[in-house]
């Protein structure tokens, strides 16, 4: 299981089918939503620079 870095969520990383990848690392969402907001500045989101 992964935390979604945006809401904090607890998502299942098997089964989910928003997933973005920033700098070598795999980010999990649980919604559309949160993988578009994080797209739109990961380090903003618990991304570091």
């Amino acid at each position: 299981m992964q935390k979604d870095p945006v809401c904090g969520m607890t998502v299942d990383e098997k089964k989910t089918k928003f997933t973005s990848e920033h700098e070598g690392t795999t980010f999990y969402f649980c919604s559309a939503n949160c993988k578009s907001t994080f797209d739109k500045d990961p380090h903003r989101h618990g991304h570091p620079k």
